[in-house]
């Protein structure tokens, strides 16, 4: 599976509306907007995920600094963190293409029930 790969046209790279963006696959909540900003890659970018099993993470044995990044709840193939690349100091920079769902602020509690 390819990780990262850009197609054009990535929806959320420029998206900053308030809510939540879930796994297109199974629809587990991710990343909060609060943790998304702006950032040069063509991929929305994020510093943190909403629970601490959101995303499960696997060295990129060809890319040191980064960890593929996957659903923690069904697996499908999200993007990368990349170590230390955050717009802070010392913060992680989560990196993903068409493999979000966005849920607008109010409709995460129905759209996660039926999941």
């Amino acid at each position: 599976m390819s990780f990262c790969s850009f197609f054009g046209g990535e929806v959320f790279q420029n998206h900053f509306e308030p809510g939540i963006y879930v796994c297109a696959q199974c629809g587990y909540e991710l990343f909060s907007s609060r943790s998304k900003y702006a950032h040069s890659s063509p991929w929305p970018a994020f510093t943190e995920t909403i629970h601490a099993d959101s995303v499960a993470k696997h060295p990129e044995h060809n890319q040191p600094g980064a960890l593929k990044v996957s659903c923690g709840r069904c697996g499908n193939g999200l993007g990368h963190e990349f170590l230390n690349d955050g717009p802070k100091r010392g913060q992680s920079r989560f990196i993903f293409s068409s493999s979000l769902k966005f849920i607008p602020k109010g409709k995460e509690t129905s759209a996660s029930q039926g999941q």
